[in-house]
């Protein structure tokens, strides 16, 4: 069988720290490599467009929400793991840009919107693509069984760690 960057790895820890060894250091060294991997193909494809990747966060969390396009500040922040600052930044330079709107609830003046603008529509819909034609790139070299077959199991192993969506 073929040898992988993380097998050298943990072949060096089994002569310095043998108890240290086993398959979670494994799956954990190979999933952090693994989503090094699609980071880097996410920031290459974010910087081409002139978008951070917390920007093509917010983007991708505003199109898939559906029509209207718009959540609240807080349902972003929750969703995409920023702090309260990190998405008023964030949601201040999309507004700059001309990519988001922000409107007061007409039902609750305490209640904020961000909306997709119709360039942030274009620009959300452009940029999802490229990521998503990026790692369909990454893993263009495996076997889609096999691609597949990795995804439900790491679903598998995110529930068992408690990792569920949420009911409707």
């Amino acid at each position: 069988m073929a040898r992988d960057q993380i097998d050298a790895i943990v072949g060096e820890w089994r002569v310095q720290l043998p108890d240290i060894v086993g398959p979670s250091m494994e799956l954990g060294k190979r999933v952090h490599r693994l989503a090094g991997r699609l980071q880097e193909a996410v920031r290459n494809e974010t910087a081409a467009l002139g978008l951070s990747p917390a920007e093509f966060d917010v983007l991708s969390a505003l199109r898939r929400a559906g029509p209207p396009y718009a959540l609240k500040p807080s349902e972003l922040a929750s969703g995409l793991l920023l702090t309260s600052g990190g998405i008023s930044n964030v949601l201040r330079r999309l507004q700059q840009d001309g990519l988001i709107e922000r409107a007061a609830d007409t039902a609750d003046a305490r209640v904020a919107w961000v909306r997709l603008s119709a360039a942030g529509l274009a620009t959300a819909e452009k940029v999802v693509r490229a990521v998503t034609g990026a790692q369909a790139r990454l893993f263009s070299a495996a076997d889609p069984a096999l691609v597949t077959a990795a995804a439900d199991r790491l679903r598998e192993l995110l529930i068992a760690l408690g990792d569920t969506a949420k009911e409707d």
